[in-house]
């Protein structure tokens, strides 16, 4: 009985055991399976994916033909030092204004005497036209006596420089060639961040090489008067002037640029807009040069706090330190101290956006500026005048150069940690200024906002000052709770700044 019960006991348990055996290798067939499968569905994603990535090919094939090299020369004397480097060396020290280096000549024999020319730069550049114009960066070609261009054909042509912007780094060279193949324009508009770009051009040399990444962010300001496009995309001395191209095969820029502590590409490479370089070019085609207008303000940017110590609201517009005398801006009313909001309507986000908006405006035309003076709205018309040439520009003035002071007394203010005088007729009518208060000494609160002796106050906070009585009143009435917006005059530049008064 005992035996039969464990015997049976023990065929039960065989038995269970060899149901959970056989459960359990069905449950690891199971999990085998599963894990089988998403390792193939994995493998076969990949796969997909792989093929999702963009292929260049086509465009290479589609764009690679209106892609050019440019090499430049210049006559240079035998004792030049520049000879004997390389092409691309002598673009990188050039670009970045480095001072080019004593260099050891390539050959020990002497030169004849007189002039000869010297590889100066190498380049790229893309065909705009069937005619044989080519656009390329302005600093290229710059100073060069003679401009080489290769085609992808290996035919080379002497090139004659249409015209070159320095501003927009953006230059036009004419071949005499026919039925090239041109480049189709792209949509910078539509361009967006993350989408895949593509550059051809001759870094070191190397023609007709081929690189791509993404388009890292727009509106980058890094000049005047040009909102680049900055890619991760690997450029290199040599890449400068050939064309970015996006994923239809059109050109949507031109390299221009890159931020290096090297020399060498870093992840970080800017370029020209093609709508801004067609613009450019154009007039280039047209007559050589590129009209633009002003209308005679130096800019400067608005911080959050002094967007919002004015009645701004928030950071942006273009805050006028100076205004030219007889310029535009000056005929029209414009003031020291006013934030220019907005251009025929046209808001200004950013200070870089008035020089382009301004820039872009045919001299003659009648426009509208709409600025924020001590709190108030105010729109002003002006004609928009052509910009002087490079180096033209109006001496600055000593503030309280053109006489004594008065003998009317000072005003001392502790709080603000300023004393005060008033300023002579002599001294407003040098400055060209109705009113104001000079700065006779600064410390404490003002000494550590930055004010100094000869500094004039124009306004304390949104409120004009013509005298020492007018700047009482407008401190009697001001929020001394709060940091007080001075607006300030040095020389012939106005600053707004920030005085923390002491409780």
């Amino acid at each position: 009985m005992t035996t039969f019960a464990w015997k049976s006991l023990t065929s039960r348990a065989s038995a269970t055991v060899s149901a959970t055996a056989l459960a359990s290798a069905m449950a690891l067939a199971a999990i085998g399976a599963s894990a089988v499968l998403p390792f193939a569905a994995a493998q076969a994603q990949s796969a997909a994916t792989a093929r999702g990535l963009p292929d260049f090919t086509d465009l290479v094939d589609q764009v690679g033909p209106s892609v050019v090299n440019i090499r430049t020369l210049e006559k240079v004397t035998s004792s030049d030092d520049s000879q004997g480097m390389d092409e691309d060396m002598l673009e990188f020290f050039r670009r970045f204004g480095l001072p080019l280096p004593n260099m050891p000549r390539r050959s020990p024999r002497q030169s004849p005497p007189g002039e000869e020319e010297q590889p100066r730069g190498v380049g790229s550049g893309f065909i705009l036209t069937p005619d044989g114009y080519v656009m390329t960066n302005a600093h290229v070609v710059e100073g060069a006596d003679e401009v080489i261009v290769t085609l992808t054909d290996k035919r080379e042509f002497k090139a004659k420089i249409v015209g070159s912007d320095k501003r927009t780094d953006v230059a036009v060279v004419k071949i005499d060639a026919k039925s090239l193949p041109a480049v189709k324009i792209g949509d910078v508009n539509k361009l967006k961040v993350g989408e895949w770009v593509m550059a051809i051009g001759s870094p070191f040399g190397l023609e007709n090489s081929v690189t791509a990444g993404i388009v890292s962010a727009k509106q980058r300001d890094t000049g005047d008067y040009l909102p680049f496009i900055q890619t991760d995309v690997a450029i290199n001395p040599g890449n400068s002037g050939g064309p970015l191209i996006n994923m239809r095969g059109e050109v949507v820029g031109i390299n221009s640029q890159i931020y290096s502590r090297s020399g060498g590409f870093m992840g970080i490479s800017f370029a020209i807009p093609a709508d801004e370089a067609i613009r450019v070019s154009d007039q280039l085609r047209a007559t050589g040069k590129v009209t633009r207008g002003r209308i005679g303000v130096q800019i400067g940017p608005v911080t959050k706090e002094i967007a919002e110590s004015i009645g701004l609201g928030k950071a942006q517009g273009a805050l006028v330190s100076a205004v030219e005398p007889d310029s535009p801006a000056a005929k029209a009313g414009v003031e020291a101290g006013d934030v220019i909001t907005k251009f025929d309507g046209k808001p200004i986000d950013k200070v870089s956006d008035l020089p382009r908006m301004v820039g872009n405006t045919k001299p003659g035309t009648r426009s509208t500026l709409s600025v924020l003076r001590r709190g108030k709205n105010k729109d002003l018309n002006l004609v928009i005048a052509e910009v002087e040439p490079d180096g033209a520009a109006a001496k600055a003035k000593t503030p309280g150069s053109g006489g004594k002071p008065s003998p009317q007394g000072t005003l001392s203010n502790k709080p603000l940690g300023l004393t005060l005088g008033e300023l002579t007729a002599a001294q407003k009518k040098e400055l060209a200024i109705k009113g104001g208060v000079k700065v006779v000494a600064a410390t404490d609160a003002a000494a550590r906002a930055g004010l100094r002796e000869g500094d004039v106050i124009l306004q304390l906070a949104n409120v004009e000052v013509a005298d020492l009585k007018s700047f009482e009143a407008a401190w009697a009435k001001a929020d001394k709770s709060k940091p007080v917006n001075v607006l300030v005059r040095r020389g012939e530049w106005a600053q707004y700044v920030l005085i923390r008064p002491a409780k």
